[in-house]
């Protein structure tokens, strides 16, 4: 299916790696002029290569915390600058802090906010004129702990954050609608991203697990976490939806959050996890 996004300007923050670098990957097969954005310079120059290897095709990519307003400000800048406008933006960047309520500490509750609800906030506020001139789509990427409790550990600082951005792309469509700009959610459920599994197993382990041990551990808990014959996620599964939303064959899709976890009987790896962690540390 062609979906009409070659020469579309793209820009996919936390696009170095999992669900983002599958996204730019995707963007950058359909010919568009892709821009990604993350912190770790090295992670960005791996992810453009891993880009050119497959689509043959060089993206550009900044060195950006969206955390930081003065990033945000100069993210924006050198799009303006080196492409002259905005298509679509893809606010992909994100953490999970999983702990129980009386452990949050201030800092967990503060970053959670700022890298999920306010970095969405702040990059899309600040790429409104481009995406004006444009009449272009934002995509914003929350996380199923938006809509469902991760207990064990906890979900109480992280799913408010991915819930505030589930209700922000609902009042910011409506409030852009008259610009013709869309805006639309994806919601994921677990999605096997590497580095993100493994941060979760050292958390609940609290050690690194050799590869035998994780590959046992996640063969065991996808068996018992969803239905017969199929997996969790792939990153490619979610950029599928984001191309797809983002594109004129979405015209009539706008203020939506859309989950997409192969299905509400699918549980949580994070919350399997720490159910299994006894018999698995053992």
């Amino acid at each position: 299916m062609n979906l009409g996004l070659e020469g579309k300007v793209v820009c996919i923050t936390g696009g170095s790696r999992g669900i983002g670098l599958a996204t730019a990957r995707a963007y950058a097969g359909e010919g568009a002029r892709v821009l990604i954005c993350a912190r770790d310079q090295g992670r960005l120059a791996a992810a453009v290569e891993s880009v050119r290897q497959a689509c043959g095709i060089r993206i550009d990519a900044v060195p950006v915390d969206v955390t930081e307003p003065a990033d945000v400000g100069r993210l924006i800048e050198h799009i303006a600058d080196r492409h002259g406008r905005l298509d679509v933006l893809v606010n992909n960047a994100g953490t999970g802090i999983y702990k129980p309520f009386a452990d949050v500490s201030d800092d967990d509750l503060l970053n959670g906010m700022a890298i999920n609800f306010f970095a969405q906030f702040r990059v899309t506020q600040r790429a409104l004129p481009l995406l004006r001139k444009s009449r272009g789509v934002v995509i914003n990427v929350s996380g199923r702990t938006a809509i469902r409790g991760n207990f064990p550990p906890g979900s109480s600082c992280t799913g408010p954050a991915k819930a505030a951005e589930v209700r922000f792309s609902i009042d910011l469509a409506t409030e852009l609608a008259e610009h013709g700009i869309r805006v639309n959610c994806v919601v994921p459920g677990v999605v096997k991203s590497e580095d993100r599994l493994r941060m979760w197993e050292t958390q609940a382990m609290s050690k690194e697990l050799d590869p035998q041990a994780t590959a046992d551990i996640r063969q065991g808990l996808e068996e018992i976490s969803v239905a017969s014959g199929q997996s969790w996620g792939a990153p490619e599964d979610i950029a599928d939806v984001i191309l797809f939303l983002s594109s004129a064959r979405a015209s009539y899709v706008n203020g939506v959050a859309l989950t997409v976890d192969g299905g509400p009987h699918n549980k949580s790896y994070i919350t399997q996890l720490y159910s299994a962690k006894p018999a698995s540390a053992a």
